[in-house]
């Protein structure tokens, strides 16, 4: 029994690892060796995964709920750098030369994550560089990922920051045409991610439905009048 539950679970990590960006590309030998360094840990609603400062054990994968990865402002303001959700990675940073995690992770919903030990991780790259490549293309992925959250903050007002926000989630933002947005995450986060109040925000949303730029449909975002969106940024800028 012992050894069908340890055949089950190995199953079980290599399949949720497959669906990941980083080891998408591996194959199942190779799969089977970082799945052999992994270990899965549950959290409920509310609970730390690791604190900023932390020592770095390795990095991460979801495999179900969601980690929101934030910091804390010098005036206590909690501030959402990103959500993670199934199959994302986060926190590679652990495999450089970093001791401690930079950031705070905590659970937003009942989740389980996927631990991946940074020696064994390290030992495996050496034989298979390939892994190194996909590693790097993540961490730049969310780079890129902070570097648009800056952008999104420096405009001084929520009105064009919600706009900026808006028209940079439109599949072709210079368009006159209406489209659609889809809000992946609550608006308490989003407006975190944009540096306002949820009540802030709130106003700024229920000042663009009255003026007729946009419609909200739950997470379904309609964008009616984008060239309205980009009058207000030419003039904040």
């Amino acid at each position: 029994m012992a050894t069908n539950a340890s055949s089950i679970r190995a199953t079980v990590l290599q399949a949720t690892l497959k669906q990941c960006p980083l080891f998408s590309a591996l194959d199942d030998s190779a799969l089977a060796e970082v799945a052999a360094t992994c270990s899965l840990r549950g959290l409920e609603k509310g609970e730390f995964l690791f604190h900023e400062g932390d020592p770095a054990e390795g990095f991460f994968v979801v495999q179900t709920g969601a980690i929101n990865v934030h910091r804390i402002s010098p005036d206590g303001r909690e501030q959402v750098i990103r959500v993670f959700r199934p199959y994302s990675s986060f926190a590679e940073i652990a495999l450089s030369a970093a001791e401690h995690y930079p950031v705070h992770a905590m659970a937003i919903q009942a989740s389980q994550v996927l631990l991946v030990q940074r020696r064994p991780l390290r030992e495996l790259i050496q034989r298979n560089p390939d892994i190194a490549f996909h590693i790097i293309s993540s961490m730049s992925n969310h780079f890129r990922h902070l570097v648009q959250m800056l952008e999104d903050q420096k405009f001084k007002d929520i009105e064009s920051r919600l706009s900026h926000w808006l028209l940079r989630h439109l599949d072709d933002p210079a368009t006159d045409a209406p489209g659609e947005v889809r809000l992946d995450t609550s608006k308490k986060l989003l407006a975190n991610r944009l540096g306002v109040a949820s009540e802030t925000l709130s106003r700024a949303f229920a000042r663009f439905r009255e003026a007729g730029w946009i419609e909200v449909d739950g997470p379904r975002i309609q964008v009616l009048q984008p060239g309205a969106l980009r009058a207000i940024l030419e003039a904040a800028e």
